[in-house]
Order: structure tokens, then C-alpha cells, then sequence
């Protein structure tokens, strides 16, 4: 195992727990501002993933789970962002750990678009590493410009950068896999957790038309949905502020 799973607590052990599951990159580098819109309001936990390819989600589940226990947190709020959301349904088929409710940002159920991510999936397994390099020096550029909004974030992109090694690709890679080939649609039926979906209008990745019509029709826990408009699929870094309120907002803070 190159690393073992990471945990961050923010904020005091009174407030109202919310648990962040982070997306396909694994670690909290992108949740800065959100983080920030949330200071004295509710105890933040947050992880980095590790760096596995061998991992099931239930073996992410497990994890998460045992390090929670070891820090006397036995309740809380579930934010799964994207990938995230496959590893909140997880820990909820488990039924060991007391969720109060779940909330999807840039998540989703089953993925929408499968051939997509099995697409998604080839190219970053045949893409030559250094040409991987070129692009991600591109998205460094492009994203001091969509986050020149997000002070924390900013600070935290070069952290973000660094962290995409090879070895980073391939646990990527195993996490699309888990997105391709896992179903939690009967575990969404059929949850007793209050169930609240946050998406980006300008989301391809996870197209938000076609979760929220599948949340809408089958998920009978569903008690909101909000579409952002300003936001991508990365909502939680770009619009922090607007998520975050509509998240307390949800949370009855």
C-alpha cells in the first residue's frame, strides 16, 4: 500500500458532523472555500484516498469507517462529490455507521453514462504519462482562472498538481472501474437517510438532467435537488459559497 487513507477534522466536536467524500482525484485540495463557507457552523471531515488499485468500495467503506471510529465520530452528515457518491452508497449498504442524510454533489446513482466512463477509462490508461503532464500543466493554467474566485483553493492548487503522479493515474483508473461497473440503484430505493442532490448546470460528466429525473422517479428519500447555474462539476469549488448555503440550508442550520 503506497499510502493509507487520510482524515482531517475541522472545527469543534459540539457542532453537527458533515463527512466529505471527495471525487475521482481523491483528496481535499479542491474543497478549500467550501470548506471555509463553513467554519463554525458544522465539524468538517474530510479524506484523501489512497493511492490503491486494488481496493473495492467496500473496502473504502470499511476503511472509512474504522478511521471515523477511531476518532469517536459515530454520526454525521454524507457529502459524496462524484466518485465520492459511489463510496457514500457503500458505507450505506454496510448499515454500521449512522448517517443523518446524504448529499449528492456532482454525484449520482448509477452513472448515467457508462460508455462514457469506460471511454474515459481507456484514455487515461493509453495516454503516454508526459502528454498526461502537458495537459494537467494546462489545466494548472486554466484553473488559476476558474478558481480566481476561491482564494483557498488557489493555495491549495499547486498541492493538487503535485499530487497527480503516475501512481495516481492508476488508482484513477481503478476508480473508474468502480464507477463502471457498480450499482447502488436498489441501495438509493430503498435508504431510510433523507436523500439531497447539489449539481452544477454546466456539468458533462455527470450529466444533472438525467440523476435528478432517475432521483426524482425512483428515490422516495429524495427531499431536494438544486441546480446551480454559475457552477460545473466541480460544485463545491465553484460556487463554495452557494453550495455551502444550500447545503446548511438542508442540514436545518
Amino acid at each position: 500500500m503506497p499510502e493509507e487513507l487520510q482524515l482531517r477534522i475541522h472545527g469543534d466536536s459540539a457542532l453537527p458532523t458533515l463527512i466529505y467524500f471527495p471525487g475521482l482525484h481523491g483528496d481535499w485540495t479542491l474543497v478549500g472555500d467550501f470548506r471555509k463557507q463553513l467554519t463554525g457552523k458544522v465539524r468538517f471531515v474530510e479524506f484523501t484516498y489512497p493511492r490503491t488499485t486494488c481496493w473495492s468500495l467496500n473496502d473504502y467503506a470499511e476503511a472509512i469507517e474504522s478511521s471515523l471510529a477511531l476518532n469517536h465520530i459515530t454520526c454525521g452528515w454524507l457529502l459524496g462529490e462524484s466518485y465520492g457518491s459511489q463510496v457514500v452508497w457503500s458505507l450505506c449498504a454496510r448499515k454500521k455507521f449512522s448517517g443523518i442524510g446524504i448529499i449528492l454533489a456532482g454525484g449520482f446513482v448509477k452513472h448515467p453514462l457508462r460508455l462514457g466512463v469506460r471511454l474515459v477509462r481507456t484514455l487515461f490508461d493509453k495516454l503516454p504519462f508526459t502528454l498526461l503532464c502537458m495537459l494537467l500543466c494546462c489545466y494548472g493554467k486554466l484553473a488559476r482562472w476558474r478558481y480566481r474566485n476561491s482564494p483557498e483553493t488557489l493555495a491549495n492548487l499547486e498541492a493538487f498538481i503535485v499530487r497527480r503522479t503516475e501512481l495516481d493515474r492508476r488508482a484513477a483508473i481503478h476508480r473508474l472501474d468502480h464507477i463502471a461497473e457498480f450499482d447502488p440503484r436498489e441501495i438509493a430505493r430503498t435508504t431510510s437517510l433523507p436523500v439531497f442532490y447539489l449539481s452544477g448546470w454546466l456539468d458533462p460528466i455527470v450529466p444533472w438532467p438525467m440523476t435528478r429525473h432517475w432521483l426524482r422517479k425512483h428515490c422516495p428519500s429524495l427531499r431536494a435537488d438544486k441546480i446551480i447555474f454559475a457552477a460545473d462539476h466541480n460544485i463545491l469549488g465553484t460556487a463554495p459559497a452557494t453550495a455551502a448555503r444550500h447545503i446548511l440550508t438542508w442540514m436545518q442550520l
